[in-house]
């Protein structure tokens, strides 16, 4: 284990521009490995849904080896009313290898804010949203301090709400996260995953519609479906050559020709970024 390398390209990566976000069961210490050479953009530990209340000890031991021994993740601890979510910190808070945490059932922003300071100055918090309230207060989770990104708990807002796991049903929680990010001047929002035996298509498709509310990471279940949703949540080859020929008139000296096109020139900028950064601006 501690010769494990993260991926060097995903290690390199701001968090903030993570595309896809891993979630590893924590009690399969196996699996740390594959996991930390995917090409997933960040590594999640889970320490809370995927392991039962019996296996949650050794989940968290397996835990702080890794990241004691050279790996690097972020860890889902258990979420605040839990017997877990003290421990989970003191136990993990001060390893070399933790970018950060994911907090469950995030309803209000003084649990951020508690976690943050619980834990050490600086350390980000990734707000999980499950539940009506969760959606509900998600501007005061994002402007809260410690709050790094919001992300979205699609299956259990579902049981909570009653909702289907239609495009349209959802449509409205996944703004409110959109629009939260951006009043907190977070990154954009993270959604949740498509299911662990998606297929190729299948994870195309759920993208899209990440993509079309202006979430701009998604949560994994399957390290299998990483690849493609990285592509998938990547500017286009169409999105990419519409930038490079828009940024090559604006160097010839193209002039101004209405109100758009200011707007229209920051946009290729941003692709433009965004595809160097993720290698694929000369590809």
């Amino acid at each position: 284990m501690t010769d494990t390398i993260r991926n060097r390209r995903a290690a390199a990566l701001p968090a903030k521009l993570s595309r896809s976000w891993l979630l590893v069961n924590a009690a399969k210490g196996e699996v740390f490995s594959e996991a930390q050479i995917s090409e997933s953009d960040s590594v999640i530990f889970d320490l809370e849904a995927s392991v039962s209340d019996d296996k949650k000890l050794d989940a968290r031991d397996n835990v702080v080896r890794a990241l004691e021994g050279g790996m690097s993740a972020w860890v889902r601890i258990n979420k605040m009313d839990s017997e877990f979510w003290d421990d989970d910190l003191a136990a993990i808070a001060m390893l070399p290898g933790l970018r950060g945490v994911m907090l469950p059932e995030t309803e209000r922003p003084e649990q951020v804010s508690y976690t943050a300071m619980r834990a050490k100055a600086g350390l980000p918090v990734i707000a999980l949203l499950e539940s009506a309230m969760g959606v509900e207060n998600a501007t005061k989770i994002a402007e809260a301090p410690g709050t790094f990104r919001l992300a979205f708990g699609t299956n259990d807002f579902r049981k909570d709400t009653g909702f289907s796991g239609d495009p349209m049903a959802l449509a409205y929680a996944r703004s409110r996260l959109t629009i939260a990010s951006r009043m907190g001047g977070l990154p954009g929002a993270i959604d949740g995953p498509s299911a662990a035996a998606a297929s190729d298509e299948h994870v195309r498709e759920d993208a899209e519609v990440t993509h079309m509310m202006g979430m701009t990471g998604k949560l994994v279940l399957n390290v299998d479906q990483v690849v493609t949703l990285n592509e998938s949540m990547s500017p286009s080859e169409d999105e990419r050559d519409w930038a490079r020929q828009l940024l090559e008139a604006a160097e010839g000296g193209s002039e101004i020709t209405d109100g758009s096109y200011l707007p229209r020139l920051a946009r290729a900028k941003k692709i433009a970024s965004l595809a160097s950064t993720y290698g694929l601006w000369n590809a």
